[in-house]
């Protein structure tokens, strides 16, 4: 049998090669991205029935398009840059259809979307790159939730050396924002990546970070529900204002995460962050549980309104403010970007807390809601919880 399947083969390759037609595994072989030293990339897709390609990728401008060329083999390409170190989420549109890069195994996902992932590497991006140091620990953790009546999934980093010691460290609750899941921050924010070479470079205390589902009427990420026999209508960004996801932090994620694992106690060892919807809730969790956490950062969101209905997203303002004041903290930080829908409401916050004496550290970037801005964030926030 053996013998035979040799034998085909040679004679299928023959008959390939005498008949003058490009063997099919030639384009398999399709290299996309190209990244060369001066950090412009070519990307190339092996469409010969295409009749228009175009490329999309996080460095343009919203809705940009860049047309890409076909050669007489039926490959599409283009060329941009240079790039500047980062991250960036790219696809094809071949004849309207979104494609991602079939070269390329790097693949993120976003909510519902997803994207081919490339990374340029550089001093902007050094933290983001998986470097020769210890590596702490990712694992998907079950809980139950009494307050949400379900079983939850949140993602937990432990720091390198965890498992082997008895050491006790404190916590970082690191809050997605609207659409996104508990998969978030590891996937597109680099979580762990982040850590581990801030840990390296003695720029930031180990801490063990817990990534929850900040969709108060999930239960997981999509596809990664349990199977329930009941209907359950699916809350996720629906539910951001209602606060039901920020109490079931207090009574069930805590309480789990303290039971489980090896922290240190008190809100002195405790810190909360999130962007946008995640921001939102960070600012709750200060404001009706200011006894729970000591360190706050708030990234891409602020005080606003609903424009579609009118209400503020936070009532009761001045109460909650100084509820929030007599209690203290260590730390408020704040960061936005100029670019950011939300940047005004950055800003409003910032005057909020001034005007009742209130310290703040506001960081302003370029860019705008984009998860370019959060890594960096997450990088100068993290150096400076718990010292």
């Amino acid at each position: 049998m053996k013998q035979n399947l040799t034998i085909f083969a040679f004679l299928f390759c023959s008959i390939i090669a005498g008949s003058g037609q490009e063997a099919p595994w030639r384009f398999s072989r399709v290299r996309s991205p190209e990244l060369q030293p001066d950090r412009t990339v070519t990307f190339n897709l092996f469409a010969p029935e295409a009749s228009g390609i175009v490329l999309n990728g996080g460095w343009m401008e919203w809705g940009e398009r860049l047309p890409m060329v076909k050669n007489d083999t039926g490959l599409w390409s283009v060329t941009v840059g240079p790039l500047e170190p980062e991250i960036y989420t790219y696809a094809f549109y071949a004849d309207g259809v979104k494609l991602l890069d079939p070269a390329n195994t790097s693949i993120v996902r976003d909510g519902r979307r997803f994207e081919s992932m490339l990374l340029v590497p550089g001093e902007g991006s050094s933290l983001y790159m998986v470097r020769d140091v210890p590596h702490g620990t990712l694992a998907k953790v079950w809980y139950e939730s009494p307050t949400l009546e379900m079983h939850r999934r949140m993602y937990v980093y432990t720091p390198p050396g965890y498992e082997q010691g008895g050491e006790e460290y404190p916590v970082l609750y690191l809050l997605h924002g609207g659409g996104g899941d508990e998969d978030a921050w590891t996937t597109l924010g680099r979580t762990c990546q982040i850590m581990d070479n801030l840990i390296a470079e003695n720029r930031c205390r180990p801490m063990i970070v817990v990534m929850t589902n900040g969709n108060p009427g999930d239960a997981a990420a999509p596809g990664e529900e349990p199977v329930l026999e009941e209907d359950r209508q699916r809350g996720g960004v629906f539910d951001m204002g209602t606060r039901r996801f920020e109490e079931s932090l207090v009574k069930d994620v805590i309480p789990y995460v303290e039971d489980h694992y090896q922290i240190l106690d008190g809100r002195e060892n405790r810190a909360v962050s999130g962007l946008s919807m995640g921001g939102m809730q960070t600012m709750n969790l200060g404001f009706d549980y200011p006894e729970m956490f000591a360190y706050y950062g708030v990234m891409s969101m602020g005080i606003t309104r609903d424009d579609r209905s009118g209400r503020d997203w936070f009532p009761d303002m001045e109460a909650r403010m100084q509820h929030l004041k007599e209690f203290g903290y260590e730390l408020y930080w704040i960061g936005c970007g100029t670019d950011d829908f939300l940047h005004d409401a950055a800003l409003n916050l910032v005057a909020e807390m001034k005007k009742h004496d209130m310290e703040v550290v506001y960081l302003e970037t370029g860019g705008g809601h984009t998860w370019s801005n959060w890594r960096i964030y997450l990088s100068e926030l993290a150096p400076l919880l718990f010292r």
